[in-house]
Formats: C-alpha cells, sequence, structure tokens
C-alpha cells in the first residue's frame, strides 16, 4: 500500500465505529451508504486521521488496522525528520564520578520531542493519563499520543485500570512509545497553578523529575529527554520552573552517579523557553 492508500484506510476504519458517531463529532459531510465525504487533499486527510485517533476511547481495535497504521505512522515520522541524541552535543557536564568515571551530560535541544531519538522522552500528562482528547490540540500530550498511534492510549488505560484511581501528581509511569523513535514514554503530571506558586507546588514540580529519572534508572536507561512540565496550561511559570529541572536533574545526578542515566536533554520548542534556558545552563 502506497501512504495515500494506507491513510484513507485508516480514516475509512475508525469512521465505521460506533456506527459513524466521530464523523458527526468533527462535522464531516455525510456520503452515500452511511459513510462520510473524504477531501482527495493530504493536509485534510492527515488533519481528520489525527482528529480521529485524538477522540478515540481506549478499546481495542483489529491486528489488520495497527499493522497499517504502524507502516504508516512510521513513515510519517521518518518524513518528519528525526534527530538522534548520538549527533547531539552536550552543554554542560554534571554530577559526581561514577565507578567508571563517567559524568552525567546535560543536553539543550530545540525542536519537536516526538522527532528525538533517545531511550525516553516525558510527557507531560494530565492526571487520567490517556492522553488528549481535543482533536489536532497542539499539546504535547496530544502530539505524542497521535505519533506513537492508538497503542499508547490502550497502554495507558491498562494501567490506570490496573491503579484504579487517578494519577498522582508528581509521579511516573512508564509505557513503549510505539512507533515513535525513542523507546519510551515517561508520563509524569505536573502541579497546575491556580493562583501562585507556593513551597508545595515546587515539590511538587520537582517530584517529577525525580521520579522521571528514577523510573529510568530502574529500567536500565541511558538517555533521557524532559519537555517543560506545567509550564503551558498548568500555568507554572517559565523561568522557575525551568530553574526548579535544571536543579533537580543535576542534584539527582550528582546523587546517583552509578545510575544508568547519562544524558538528559533539556527540551524546548519555543524561542522564549531556549533563552531561558540557555541563560541557565550556558
Amino acid at each position: 500500500m502506497t501512504q495515500a492508500e494506507r491513510r484513507l484506510y485508516l480514516i475509512t476504519e475508525l469512521l465505521k465505529e460506533d456506527k459513524g458517531s466521530a464523523g458527526f463529532k468533527l462535522g464531516l459531510v455525510p456520503g452515500n451508504e452511511g459513510g462520510f465525504v473524504i477531501p482527495d487533499d493530504e493536509k485534510s486527510q492527515c488533519d481528520i486521521l489525527r482528529a480521529l485517533m485524538n477522540i478515540r476511547g481506549p478499546y481495542s481495535i483489529s491486528e489488520d488496522f495497527l499493522r497499517i497504521q504502524d507502516e504508516y505512522l512510521q513513515q510519517v515520522n521518518k518524513e518528519r525528520g528525526i534527530t538522534n541524541i548520538a549527533d547531539l552535543k552536550p552543554v554542560r557536564e554534571t554530577g559526581g564520578f561514577d565507578k567508571l568515571n563517567h559524568r552525567g551530560q546535560l543536553y539543550l535541544w530545540q525542536g519537536d520531542i516526538t522527532t528525538l531519538k533517545v531511550d525516553a522522552i516525558v510527557n507531560a500528562a494530565n492526571s487520567a493519563l490517556l492522553g488528549c482528547f481535543a482533536p489536532l490540540h497542539i499539546c504535547i500530550d496530544n502530539c505524542i499520543h497521535t505519533f506513537a498511534g492508538i497503542q499508547l492510549r490502550l497502554a495507558c488505560y491498562e494501567l490506570m485500570q490496573k491503579q484504579g484511581h487517578e494519577e498522582g501528581t508528581g509521579l511516573c509511569k512508564i509505557t513503549p512509545a510505539f512507533n515513535l523513535p525513542s523507546r519510551y514514554v515517561l508520563h509524569t503530571v505536573g502541579p497546575i497553578i491556580y493562583t501562585s506558586v507556593g513551597p508545595r507546588e515546587k515539590i511538587l514540580l520537582a517530584n517529577c523529575y525525580k521520579n522521571c529519572l528514577e523510573t529510568a534508572a530502574q529500567n536500565q536507561l541511558e538517555s533521557v529527554a524532559f519537555c517543560c512540565i506545567s509550564t503551558g496550561v498548568f500555568r507554572f511559570p517559565a523561568d522557575l520552573a525551568a530553574q526548579i529541572a535544571v536543579e533537580t536533574i543535576e542534584m539527582w545526578l550528582a546523587e546517583n552517579p552509578d545510575s544508568s542515566v547519562k544524558k538528559v536533554v533539556f527540551n524546548v520548542f519555543g524561542n522564549k523557553d531556549l533563552e531561558i534556558y540557555q541563560g541557565l545552563l550556558l
């Protein structure tokens, strides 16, 4: 199958689910025989497919669908461009010497975290831990679930079903990354700021970084890429959040010199965050 054929297959199969309710939710034009009119242009089709994946609940789907989805997403991710941490240069070394005389390396990288090839990327999740259900939303939670594939929501759902309650702030869950260039996704829920930042919120944010590093170490991972946790819709001030991130990670690396974690990437997307981290790291 070509990419265009895969995309149309995936859209068609998702629109068949639940008597076409997803198509009505997205405002698609009804077509013949109970189907919907699918635009011919690639951009519109890509948006429809992403939106359908975004709003789909965590219920099972056929192996044929997953196989074609995986083929499609792996090609999409390849075309988007993949950055390997092996090609990046650290901006700082930190931490104590371990038995092999290694030090932790800190990296600063601006770009889309879903294109980064590392052992694990960090997802700033919400307490349901099921990803963002808003169609085409630009949050990192939405992007990670979109380009990882439907399996990621299913894996998160399985974890949450076993847990039996919402995820607490500052903790960490690990899942495979499925179709992403990274091997794993570390899901953490950052603190939400309603009025001002107090001591509790600072501790909770630091816990996000600590517990992600602990989980990475428990799984023998070497490289971890952190997004800017809580600084978006959770309203944590970006400059203070960055300071907490850098201080917490440097302290953890210094206190855990024998850990498998040796490379930590501070991933930023916008120029403002880049300037903040440059001021702290360079």
